[in-house]
């Protein structure tokens, strides 16, 4: 595009109109309609469900746990920055976004996203002391130390994305910018616009990499040493005690980075733009509707947590052996 036919950087007029996903027939946006709904709802429900539980029950009160409920909100809010959106075109055809609603809806899922690569570092770092150092465990992961390092993930994860997302928003659109994509991905708004491209596509990709492959190395670093001390438990009950409290945690980080790499190969391969913005879409979905279903599923105190909760058992036995 020329630039001439642009408005100037950060024109409050523009505004941004969401394809959505190019071939879906109209006919099918009411089920894919549903199916998005109900794993919006089951993402609600299941992380609400697991943030109650350790709330509620005393048993609960430890890290782990704490960095549960810590990935559990980012899970909902992370899926609320996109997802009613989407729901909103496929139902009414709604796919305008003023300025600032497209940016802050970018500048949020990118901190969000950042914030969940950091908290599974920090989960990682707890599995390590508690299986590698267990004497120095009290010491090293005190209620002091744990809001430290929860704090210091959301706060890093909310600066991360600033610069790029401000750079962006002094790139040159018209009037109507249209936006191959169902939300405001990064990506998908810089080549909306007809400035020079090749800048923000760098910086994106610089900013992923260290957000994706820098949380990865460091979580692949404390499962080395994890694996290494639980291969020296000469108990094979104890090997198994200890590789079953990492379960959980590895099966979430391998969906996380799974979905990671389902988007990264739908953008970089040669592939239809459909399937670029299917490969986000998992990434925006999948992680968040199978986090609470893992830790239900794998984890026997947080599976009682809840059963409690949904039984409607007596309060007073809650915390009970």
């Amino acid at each position: 595009m020329e630039n001439v036919a642009c408005n100037g950087s950060g024109d409050s007029q523009t505004s941004f109109y969401l394809i959505g996903i190019p071939s879906l027939q109209k006919s099918l946006f009411l089920p894919v309609f549903f199916i998005f709904l109900l794993l919006y709802l089951l993402i609600l429900m299941g992380n609400t469900l697991i943030l109650v539980a350790v709330v509620a029950e005393p048993s609960l009160h430890k890290p782990m746990y704490f960095f549960l409920i810590n990935l559990s909100a980012l899970d909902i809010l992370f899926t609320t920055t996109t997802v009613p959106k989407m729901l909103s075109l496929l139902l009414l055809g709604d796919r305008f976004l003023s300025f600032p609603a497209c940016f802050l809806q970018m500048y949020l899922f990118h901190s969000f996203s950042c914030s969940e690569a950091f908290i599974l570092v920090v989960m990682a770092y707890d599995r390590y002391v508690a299986i590698c150092r267990p004497l120095h465990y009290p010491v090293h992961m005190t209620p002091q130390t744990n809001t430290a390092l929860a704090a210091g993930a959301w706060i890093t994860a909310l600066l991360l994305p600033i610069p790029a997302v401000v750079q962006t928003s002094h790139m040159a659109f018209d009037n109507i910018a249209y936006i191959y994509h169902c939300f405001c991905d990064h990506l998908a708004v810089v080549q909306a616009s007809c400035s020079d491209t090749s800048p923000q596509t760098l910086m994106g990709f610089c900013i992923a990499m260290v957000v994706s492959f820098l949380p990865l190395l460091l979580v692949l670093l404390s499962y080395v040493r994890i694996l290494i001390s639980v291969l020296l438990i000469n108990s094979k009950e104890g090997r198994s005690k200890a590789f079953s409290t990492c379960s959980s945690h590895l099966l979430v980080v391998g969906t996380y980075y799974s979905s990671i790499a389902i988007s990264y190969v739908a953008y970089r391969a040669d592939l239809p733009v459909d399937f670029h913005i299917m490969g986000n879409v998992v990434y925006a979905i999948l992680t968040p509707v199978l986090n609470p279903i893992i830790y239900t599923l794998r984890n026997k105190d947080v599976k009682a947590a809840i059963t409690k909760i949904v039984c409607h058992q007596d309060p007073k036995s809650i915390g009970k052996p």
